[in-house]
């Protein structure tokens, strides 16, 4: 063979394999896996499955019992705590010990344990065992509703280290009917397992996926065929598969933190970043965005990821003994994921979006009922091989979405990410305040969102009903 001929031939070889390689990543990078099959049965309590246990629906009441206040009181009052922050440090360093000594004080003094415990009791709380484990939810139903109102459930879940309280400044506002709106809301609010009153697993791998078999028996015993799901944080992952399983239930789904973490998002979001236009109409260009600010923010904001995705039995033993140090641990993130400037001032910007007393009641929650160990284990049951085989992140959500982006998220998702991830994405609203905790900082602003969003579910199933009759 001639040299001519070689060089042809080494170049037609050569651009084969680029084009058969190119292809096979192209493939790769574009593979849908199958939904998996989770079982619907599995145990997660304590020994072995046993059939004597209690299905019933119980009503639940929180206590603030007199030997824990005692016990509470007595730690706050011997808590040694204090160490002089560097001058001229706000939070940079994590919770600023001269306003912690702040945040004591009033809880020592100023927190009304008998009107906080009468406020946390005003909705109604209920447990029922599902799957091994007692499960605990508020449940509120909306009152004197005309005879041609429809009733929507609303499913509502929390994040950490959020819990149910999260939401009730919200649930007056969801339950209430609204002028020229056909529907109202009827409010589930699940403390995730290991959460709050929800049992925690005895058994390892209880992680998103698997919760949202356990909350779609939750509905099922509740007696709701189809409604709408709402999360942040873990709560949207939770939301986010169940309904990838079981599409058939959901009227449609709310998030206001939409996480896609698959390859071809993230090339997206880089290319966005730097080329907006590519994928974006003018409206939306703005959303170019800084990565290296972004990676940056993230660095700074994940430690707190890393060891409770490997050690939260450790770092859970000196929380659940400190009630200052749950407090500084717990807080510090109410600072930061609300809005990260604040991470400049001395008193981390708490009382801009809350009370004290509400940051508190969120802290009792964790203190009293003794789950700040088990709220963190979700962490390190998320990041295992039995959880990246079942690909979820990686499975499209093809229900009717809403999403809602508000400007101090955690976590940065472009446009573009956004409708990789939600394929029948029918309302999508940037919000020029608001961070990761949205139903407890902008409650009206997320209600009407919530409102906004159902009413387009609505459309979408009546369209879409349309268009199968015809």
């Amino acid at each position: 063979m001639q040299m001519g001929q070689c060089c042809k031939f080494f170049l037609l070889i050569t651009a084969t394999l680029t084009a058969w390689t190119g292809y096979k990543v192209y493939e790769t990078l574009n593979f849908t896996p199958p939904v998996p099959v989770l079982a619907s049965d599995h145990w997660w309590g304590p020994g072995k499955p046993t059939k004597s246990v209690d299905k019933s629906i119980r009503e639940f009441k929180l206590e603030f019992k007199s030997d824990m206040i005692n016990d509470l009181q007595a730690r706050l009052s011997k808590a040694k705590f204090y160490t002089e922050p560097i001058e001229g440090v706000g939070f940079e360093y994590g919770f600023n010990n001269i306003y912690l000594k702040e945040v004591v004080q009033y809880w020592q003094n100023e927190y009304r344990f008998d009107e906080r415990l009468k406020y946390l009791n005003q909705y109604p709380h209920f447990k029922t065992n599902i799957q091994g484990l007692e499960i605990h939810f508020v449940h509120v139903k909306p009152k004197n509703v005309p005879p041609k109102l429809r009733i929507v459930p609303l499913l509502l879940v929390h994040g950490w280290p959020g819990s149910f309280v999260e939401f009730y400044k919200v649930i007056p506002m969801l339950t209430t009917p609204r002028k020229d709106v056909d529907f109202v809301f009827e409010l589930i609010i699940p403390s995730i397992p290991g959460f709050a009153f929800s049992q925690a697993p005895s058994k390892s791998d209880l992680a998103e996926g698997q919760i949202a078999v356990v909350f779609k028996n939750l509905m099922d015993r509740l007696g709701y065929e189809k409604f709408i799901g709402q999360g942040g944080d873990w709560g949207a992952g939770i939301i986010n598969n169940m309904a990838i399983l079981y599409p058939e239930s959901f009227i449609g789904v709310h998030t206001n933190f939409p996480f896609s973490s698959d390859i071809i998002s993230a090339i997206k979001m880089s290319l966005s970043c730097h080329l907006p236009s590519f994928l974006f109409d003018k409206q939306h260009q703005s959303e170019k965005c800084p990565m290296s600010k972004i990676l940056f923010e993230l660095l700074l904001e994940s430690g707190y990821f890393h060891i409770q995705s490997t050690k939260p039995d450790t770092i859970g033993v000196a929380l659940r003994d400190s009630p200052v140090g749950l407090a500084a641990y717990i807080l510090e993130k109410f600072s930061t994921w609300t809005n990260n400037e604040w991470r400049k001032l001395s008193d981390g910007g708490l009382k801009k979006k809350f009370s004290m007393t509400e940051l508190l009641d969120n802290v009792m929650i964790y203190w009293m009922s003794e789950s700040i160990t088990t709220s963190m284990r979700i962490y390190a049951e998320s990041v295992t091989d039995t959880q990246y085989r079942l690909n979820f992140d990686f499975l499209p959500i093809l229900v009717p979405s809403a999403v809602a982006k508000f400007k101090h998220e955690v976590i940065y998702q472009t446009e573009g990410q956004i409708r990789s991830r939600f394929l029948n994405l029918v309302q999508l609203s940037v919000f020029s305040e608001g961070g990761h905790f949205p139903a407890f900082e902008e409650s009206k602003v997320f209600a009407d969102d919530i409102w906004s969003a159902a009413s387009k579910f609505e459309d979408y199933h009546k369209t879409k009903k349309t268009k199968t009759e015809l």
